[in-house]
């Protein structure tokens, strides 16, 4: 089985979130695949996508505190700021973090550690909404 289908997420504030409901929201035909995999792309460059910690918030804030210190908004050498402060330093967060996900398939579940889940890392102050592609391969 090939399956391919675009999400709209809503807008998030600037943080790390998690979506992993949404995704599987979007996807009910993953509960018919017995192995495989799910390509989770997000179509933006200034947002990123992991996985991490599900269940602790503090975890989330820790994440959004750490890289606004690696890459501070409006830092002088920036040369691309036509767009804000906070743009250039949420196009290198999102290439640190990356732009997609592969994740394995079982069951008719994804296969994630006990405390995994999926974030979206939204690095701007106004995103708005995020567009993800969902491709799902399996049997």
């Amino acid at each position: 089985m090939w399956l391919q289908r675009r999400v709209t997420l809503r807008p998030y504030p600037r943080g790390f979130h998690l979506i992993t409901r949404e995704v599987l929201a979007a996807l009910p035909e993953l509960g018919q695949v017995g192995t495989g995999l799910l390509h989770v792309f997000i179509g933006h460059t200034s947002a990123g996508l992991t996985v991490s910690e599900n269940a602790s918030p503090d975890v989330r804030r820790d994440f959004e505190r750490y890289f606004n210190h690696a890459v501070p908004d409006g830092w002088p050498a920036f040369e691309h700021t036509l767009e804000g402060d906070d743009d250039m330093a949420a196009h290198i967060k999102a290439s640190v973090l990356g732009s997609s996900l592969t994740l394995p398939v079982g069951a008719g579940r994804l296969v994630l550690g006990t405390w995994q889940g999926l974030y979206l890392c939204e690095h701007r102050d106004q995103g708005g909404a995020r567009s993800l592609v969902l491709t799902l391969h399996g049997e």
